[in-house]
């Protein structure tokens, strides 16, 4: 698993018949800044992934990326490469909080 910024949503109309009624959201992955391992920096691509607990724009997710993003709820027949698997409420590393919702 990784952890992503939501930064935006994607609207298809027109889509495989298994992706119907499925949220797609644009996640940015981030990363430890090397600096300062107290806190994130976003990281260079973005990812569209499904959404399957309810995240919105802004929010610090978990996801998932290939054949263990098809192992979330509902997803096992949906051709998706990623999913957002969890919402972050806080994130510590080594001892100092790095996060908090």
């Amino acid at each position: 698993m990784y952890l992503g910024k939501v930064i935006g949503s994607v609207v298809a109309t027109k889509k495989d018949d298994s992706m119907q009624g499925r949220k797609l959201l644009m996640v940015r992955p981030m990363l430890i800044d090397p600096d300062n391992t107290s806190r994130f920096k976003p990281g260079v691509n973005t990812i569209v992934a499904v959404d399957t607990v309810g995240a919105g724009e802004g929010e610090l997710v978990m996801f998932a990326q290939g054949s263990s993003a098809r192992q979330a709820a509902g997803l096992r027949s949906v051709p998706a490469d990623a999913a957002i698997v969890g919402i972050v409420d806080t994130v510590a590393i080594q001892g100092a909080n790095t996060y908090s919702a």
